[in-house]
């Protein structure tokens, strides 16, 4: 029973352009009469993994398999399987019932009957008009554009052209329909209205729906299940409330509505320190361990002062229709509220945190670490940079002599050039710099996270795609090109096990 629920499977599938990887390793599955939504920011692999989906690209590894069945090769026409996308294709030069029919005009199928010898023939048959006229009549009323058929598509509204997209879409009965970020080139307001009505139409039709945006309201207010993306690889698959209520990394905590993202050490059972303050909390995590704390703005809880866990002062607050947004700060650190009663700047109050509203993940990231070498120049090179470095830390009470040799205890000496080392950067010992000649490797910036009194930012370079993750004070931008810098004494090696004596 299991197998037939599900509709769609991508075991392993990989997509790479000329080397570079786009999607990495994909596995998921979507159930018959489901609605997905593949969630994420731009150039997250997203709209690849859909264009694999319909056939429009092949993967480079990897199967994805319809009904069980391998279509990974298998061309676009044959597959069960229509896309509508952010600009619908409407062909402008026909109208309403000729966009729709379009596509019923053109299929072909066989028919199979007896001749008056009793003989089984089979002929190629196009649909009557009776039956096209009947199919466009359905999925008009389904999307509640009746008696249009004779409009002109270029007089509709946005949404009025999305519905028809839609239509034409549907109107071949396929067992899957693909929707790229198709409510994109709306305003907002309609935008939230074929919200309602995506969802409304995905019931009636009963066929699987696997949509992609980067809106993260929408995947909330529609999806059965939601695929956080990104950088090309899956972060967290589950229910919108379990994706919101409980993020698996600071990513999704980040990218998935409003969140303060604190960092903590774990104090004793189910007690976690953050915010200079102890709380009790509901997940159960190693004495000592450094974590990651999550709480969403509107689970935190404003008091006089004195009267809640932790006290501190508001220094902003904006209206926001519904509630205050208000930050308020504990010594450097930055707490977001969200609450329909205003505390005005610069007054003085506490916070109050429920367990169940504190949210412990593993820290993501400790530290940087490499595979490197060292340069005949007793450089160490990694990460696309070479860096000055102490080469003495290898071996211990070593010392260089005039000749830039490598001398042991015993008066050995070791040439060290090209010798394989492992390299550990601490997160807060690296040094962004906006200039990319003035540091020692370049890269652009693909990822930034606040965490209440700092900024976690990473830097990814151009040749080897490795990673610099960086803890820092300063507010810098994505896609923003820049280089690094890491301070000798900053950067700690070891001989690679091979190298050891």
């Amino acid at each position: 029973m299991e197998k037939e629920e599900k509709i769609i499977v991508l075991q392993d599938v990989v997509k790479a352009y000329d080397g570079q990887v786009a999607v990495e390793k994909m596995n998921f599955y979507v159930r018959k009469g489901e609605f997905v939504t593949l969630l994420g920011p731009s150039g997250c692999g997203k709209s690849t993994t859909l264009r694999m989906i319909a056939g429009f690209e092949m993967p480079t590894e990897g199967k994805i398999l319809l009904n069980g069945k391998d279509i990974t090769t298998v061309p676009p026409y044959e597959r069960p399987i229509n896309t509508v996308f952010q600009r619908y294709a409407l062909f402008p030069h026909l109208n309403v019932y000729d966009n729709i029919a379009y596509g019923l005009k053109l299929k072909r199928f066989r028919n199979t009957y007896i001749d008056k010898n009793g003989k089984e023939k089979v002929k190629i048959e196009k649909l009557s008009k009776a039956v096209i006229d009947a199919k466009v009549s359905r999925v008009l009323k389904l999307v509640d554009l009746e008696e249009f058929e004779k409009r002109d598509v270029t007089t509709l509204s946005g949404g009025q052209q999305q519905r028809i997209a839609i239509a034409r879409a549907i109107v071949n009965e396929p067992e899957i329909l693909l929707l790229d970020e198709p409510l994109g080139a709306l305003d907002l307001k309609m935008r939230k209205d074929m919200q309602l009505e995506l969802k409304e139409m995905h019931q009636k039709l009963g066929i699987t729906f696997i949509y992609v945006t980067h809106d993260q309201e929408e995947a909330l207010t529609m999806s059965d299940t939601v695929v956080v993306m990104s950088d090309g690889v899956i972060q967290q698959i589950g229910t919108p409330k379990d994706i919101y209520n409980e993020p698996k990394n600071s990513f999704v905590a980040d990218f998935i509505g409003e969140s303060n993202i604190f960092s903590g050490t774990m104090v004793g059972n189910k007690k976690v320190r953050f915010i200079n303050k102890v709380f009790d909390c509901v997940d159960d995590f190693p004495v000592n361990e450094k974590v990651d704390v999550v709480v969403r703005p509107e689970d935190i809880f404003l008091a006089d002062e004195g009267k809640g866990m932790v006290d501190g002062v508001i220094i902003s607050s904006i209206f926001k229709g519904v509630h205050y947004e208000m930050t308020f700060k504990v010594g450097k650190t930055e707490v977001l509220i969200q609450d329909t009663m205003e505390r005005k700047v610069g007054e003085r109050c506490s916070i109050h945190i429920r367990p169940d509203d504190i949210h412990i993940m593993e820290k993501e990231f400790d530290c940087n670490r490499y595979d490197g070498y060292i340069t005949k120049r007793n450089t160490v090179c990694f990460a696309d940079g070479e860096f000055e470095c102490d080469v003495t830390q290898l071996y211990e009470k070593s010392h260089l002599d005039e000749e830039g040799y490598l001398v042991l205890e015993n008066g050995e000496k070791i040439d060290l050039t090209d010798v394989d080392v492992k390299v550990e950067v601490g997160l807060k010992d690296i040094e962004i710099i906006d200039n990319e000649e003035d540091g020692d490797a370049c890269g652009n910036i693909i990822s930034i996270v606040y965490k209440g009194d700092h900024y976690q930012v990473i830097i990814r370079t151009d040749e080897e795609e490795e990673d610099f993750v960086v803890d820092t004070e300063y507010v810098w931008n994505e896609n923003d090109r820049v280089s690094v810098k890491i301070p000798p004494n900053k950067i700690k090696l070891k001989l690679k096990a091979v190298n050891q004596k």
